[in-house]
């Protein structure tokens, strides 16, 4: 059985897909399976998967149609037979070093989970980087802006992932913030690593670009965080308006949408929204200057 198993995700995925492959195909631990799971994609998505599991038996093809990226990981993580999960979206990509990294922190018999830092991307080469916070993943970091940003991101155990229950399958934004909580919330224990890991696509118009239903999904994850017993305080919430509106200054919203959601922010918790100064400024700043700032010249300034 292979220790790893990668779960891809994909529709319509063909500009991207080949890259994503083409970076896990060199990963330094070759130890895995892939599994790639296509939602109904309508474009050459299924021949090109095909092709390459034809060329690589550790690939594995599925179909589980308009179902949604939820489903998706879900029916892979169920079909899977590796000791870990580690997820991919067919736009990401992985540095060599990913699984190898994540092998070594699953040597502690307490780690459940685990992440690291990415680098976030666009057709102009990369842009910014996450940090990783000290300490476990917890509830209380997750309400305000999700330091794991991103599913391809994760790498959990098979087990631990099954006993969660998997991701809720009504959701298409946030549904990897409520999965997260629940698995924090359990007691389970996701740990985070210092080293650059992942590049992730970012996009104006991608599903992330869509700030009102980003919103509509966290608010089902705090329901969920409430149930767990949880409940955001004004700097976490702050800093979530933050989170918000710089996504929407690098994307096609509304400028005014920018600029509702950081005065918003700033006037509900001032020490949230300018917990990281520089990024809380320069957000404000944006947001008052995004309806006479060339669309072009936002997404550049604010790529995270």
């Amino acid at each position: 059985m292979p220790f790893f198993s990668i779960i891809i995700p994909c529709y319509n995925a063909t500009k991207t897909l080949g890259d994503t492959l083409d970076s896990i195909a060199a990963q330094t631990d070759a130890d895995w399976e892939a599994l790639i799971i296509d939602d109904g994609s309508t474009d050459a998505t299924w021949a090109m998967a095909v092709d390459r599991a034809a060329r690589d038996s550790r690939i594995k093809v599925y179909r589980n149609p308009a179902r949604g990226p939820s489903a998706a990981r879900n029916d892979g993580a169920f079909r899977s037979r590796g000791q870990v999960i580690a997820f991919c979206d067919a736009d990401d990509l992985w540095l060599p070093e990913k699984l190898a990294r994540m092998r070594s922190a699953f040597a502690c018999a307490d780690v459940d989970g685990a992440f690291a830092r990415i680098a976030f991307f666009d057709d102009r080469g990369s842009r910014t980087e996450s940090q990783v916070p000290e300490g476990a993943l917890t509830v209380p970091m997750l309400l305000g802006e999700n330091p794991v940003c991103t599913m391809s991101n994760v790498a959990v155990r098979r087990e631990v992932f099954l006993e969660t229950g998997g991701f809720d399958t009504t959701l298409v934004h946030n549904e990897d913030l409520e999965w997260l909580i629940r698995l924090a919330g359990q007691g389970f224990r996701m740990i985070g690593l210092p080293d650059l890991l992942v590049r992730y696509r970012t996009s104006p118009t991608g599903l992330s670009a869509d700030i009102r239903a980003m919103q509509a999904g966290r608010r089902a994850a705090l329901v969920t965080a409430a149930r767990l017993g949880f409940v955001p305080d004004s700097r976490a919430e702050a800093i979530h308006m933050r989170y918000l509106a710089r996504r929407a200054l690098r994307t096609d919203a509304p400028p005014m949408q920018s600029l509702r959601l950081a005065v918003e922010g700033a006037m509900m918790s001032p020490r949230g929204f300018f917990s990281d100064l520089k990024r809380g400024a320069l957000t404000l700043a944006g947001a008052i200057c995004a309806p006479v700032m060339p669309r072009g010249m936002r997404r550049s300034l604010f790529s995270h």
